[in-house]
């Protein structure tokens, strides 16, 4: 894997788009990063029925069984974990989160840069290893609008 900073033609002065390098580079302290993310199916969660909700929150929470996590799910979820450690991500964990189809992994580094590069890479393998599994990614941390999903 290669993750490119994006310079203008004379090489040293960062393109406008290039927010990574306005970031201090503090090689010494650490950064720890939760990134919770639903898997989305034919434009629903994963797990949730064709119209409505499925079972209220309790028991998808650091979820086992079928019942609570799928099928494909779990697959996914490890799969990602053993590419981030395969690319030296410190990857630190996962677990499924309160609502049907939500997960989260962690992410701990030394140093701002390499913490947020190491984030950007971890999602990049979710969203390319998800498009084996016709699963879609959500990012976005309320996804579900204004409804009673802690965490979502």
């Amino acid at each position: 894997l290669v993750m490119c900073e994006v310079m203008m033609p004379d090489g040293k002065t960062p393109h406008p788009s290039n927010k990574r390098a306005t970031i201090l580079d503090d090689a010494g302290a650490w950064f720890g990063f939760e990134q919770e993310y639903f898997f989305y199916k034919d434009g629903r969660p994963l797990g949730f029925p064709t119209a409505g909700y499925p079972a209220p929150q309790g028991p998808y929470y650091t979820g086992v069984g079928y019942s609570n996590v799928g099928d494909v799910a779990r697959t996914i979820v490890e799969e990602h974990l053993d590419l981030c450690l395969a690319a030296g991500i410190n990857h630190e964990g996962i677990n499924a989160e309160v609502a049907k189809g939500q997960w989260e992994f962690q992410i701990f580094g030394k140093g701002s840069k390499t913490a947020a590069d190491q984030m950007w890479m971890a999602r990049y393998l979710m969203l390319r290893l998800t498009e084996k599994y016709g699963i879609d990614i959500e990012f976005h941390c309320k996804p579900l609008g204004d409804t009673d999903w802690n965490g979502s």
